[in-house]
């Protein structure tokens, strides 16, 4: 997984590993934004693809715990 770093790779190979991870060439939808924006940190360079799929996951346990507690957003 070395190759997708970001110290291995160019803004255009990883714009390119985004949106072929999230399937826009398959669907010829090059204007398609599900997801997309999660990535451009990752894009830009600042946060690697692990970093960010922590922080999603961490916000979906919390999200989940949520519902959990009837759905409270006081927390």
């Amino acid at each position: 997984m070395d190759e997708y770093l970001i110290k291995n790779t160019t803004r255009e190979e990883r714009e390119r590993i985004v949106r072929e991870s999230l399937g826009y060439g398959d669907l010829g939808c090059d204007d398609a934004v599900d997801g997309y924006d999660m990535y451009v940190p990752y894009i830009e360079g600042k946060k690697e693809l692990r970093e960010i799929t922590m922080e999603y996951q961490a916000q979906y346990v919390k999200d989940m715990e949520r519902e959990e507690r009837g759905r409270c957003n006081l927390y």
